[in-house]
């Protein structure tokens, strides 16, 4: 049996449309539309997940733990072992600068909207230039021993962020 290009149709029932409630008596999900009689559900915009008749929810009465810092930084977590061993398997350039997006493009930062951050676990040997936004000493330590270096961002000075600019804004306006 041959295929022909212009008889190439998906299976029946392989799709199949939506079912249009309220249609119809004739249609099977006419007048109430599959809703039931009357109550909270068979109205519009009901939004119950969680409610438990005025008792207090489950969600409500477990103790809350920990703490979620708003303020805290991403970083997709690299450690020194992972990188020599994609050296190693010439998946890294070591004579490149090995920066966010070369880490990415291997598969080794998943995330890390803020940056990688450099930890020292595992053994480096090659000389390698990291360009990084974050390094643990340890690790700064490691690369360095290997003879390469780590470039880390300059650290924002004091009063550098919105805070001062709100105020210096103020005090330009009231002069």
């Amino acid at each position: 049996m041959t295929i022909k290009l212009n008889e190439l149709r998906d299976n029946n029932g392989a799709r199949k449309g939506r079912m249009r409630v309220g249609r119809g008596i004739g249609s099977g999900k006419g007048k109430t539309a599959g809703r039931g009689q009357k109550g909270q559900k068979a109205r519009s915009g009901v939004a119950i997940n969680g409610f438990e008749g005025g008792q207090m929810p489950l969600h409500m009465r477990i103790p809350k733990r920990g703490f979620n810092n708003i303020f805290g930084k991403d970083f997709a977590i690299v450690n020194l072992g992972m990188v020599q061993k994609l050296i190693d398997a010439k998946k890294l350039d070591a004579k490149a600068t090995i920066d966010h997006a070369a880490l990415k493009a291997v598969g080794l930062a998943r995330g890390g909207k803020d940056g990688v951050r450099l930890l020292a676990k595992g053994e480096l040997t090659a000389k390698v230039t990291f360009a990084v936004a974050g390094a643990s000493k340890g690790a700064i330590e490691a690369v360095e021993k290997a003879g390469g270096k780590v470039e880390l961002p300059e650290p924002k000075a004091e009063g550098e962020g919105k805070k001062a600019k709100r105020k210096a804004e103020a005090a330009a306006k009231n002069a």
